[in-house]
């Protein structure tokens, strides 16, 4: 795949006409590639329990779905929500496939980012945020994937409601039933592993 033929800075472009220019020329899916790869391997990360190795295996599955798909993109949804779509089943299908998996990954987060979590699902405030940033991982690994899932894309992927429902294809009032019970899980897990 060769770049284009230009010293035009794509960057700036909108997801959107990216996709229109690499309809036309397909060198133009290096900047959506670009664009996406390490959000995308964080949130596989984020949500599956897989060896880094791995993830790059699922980001590259799913950089060859979203190609040989690309002309069936609905313009209707962000590009975001799409590619997340795509990402989501991918990890899936690769959870299906590998009930035994690797452990012991770990993606840092930033204590921004942690803050939101904290906050957004009420964890008291006496709770060491050291100890959350160091074991958040831990107490999301135990957790179901359908609401481990939910929290990384609301609180860390920092996805809205419509958003996260374009992703998992769910009505938005069952995203926010599934956030809430996602919140009470956490704390529950939370309660089972207190803070040493």
């Amino acid at each position: 795949m060769n770049k284009p033929q230009t010293n035009e800075n794509f960057s700036d472009y909108p997801d959107e006409e990216l996709v229109a220019m690499t309809l036309e020329n397909q060198s133009f899916f290096l900047y959506l590639m670009k664009r996406y790869e390490q959000k995308l391997l964080r949130y596989i990360l984020r949500i599956s329990n897989i060896s880094y190795e791995e993830a790059e295996d699922v980001l590259q599955d799913i950089f060859i779905k979203v190609y040989q798909n690309l002309n069936g993109f609905d313009s209707e949804l962000k590009f975001s929500s799409w590619i997340y779509r795509i990402a989501h089943n991918e990890v899936i299908n690769n959870f299906r496939k590998n009930k035994a998996r690797a452990h012991g990954h770990a993606v840092s987060i930033d204590e921004n980012l942690i803050n939101k979590l904290v906050s957004g699902i009420n964890v008291e405030k006496e709770i060491d945020q050291k100890y959350l940033q160091k074991n958040i991982y831990k107490i999301l690994e135990k957790m179901d994937i359908k609401y481990r899932e939910v929290l990384v894309l609301k609180f860390l992927e920092e996805k809205d409601y419509k958003e996260i429902s374009d992703i998992l294809k769910k009505p938005m009032g069952t995203i926010a039933t599934l956030i809430n019970r996602a919140k009470n899980k956490f704390l529950e897990e939370l309660k089972l592993n207190p803070i040493k």
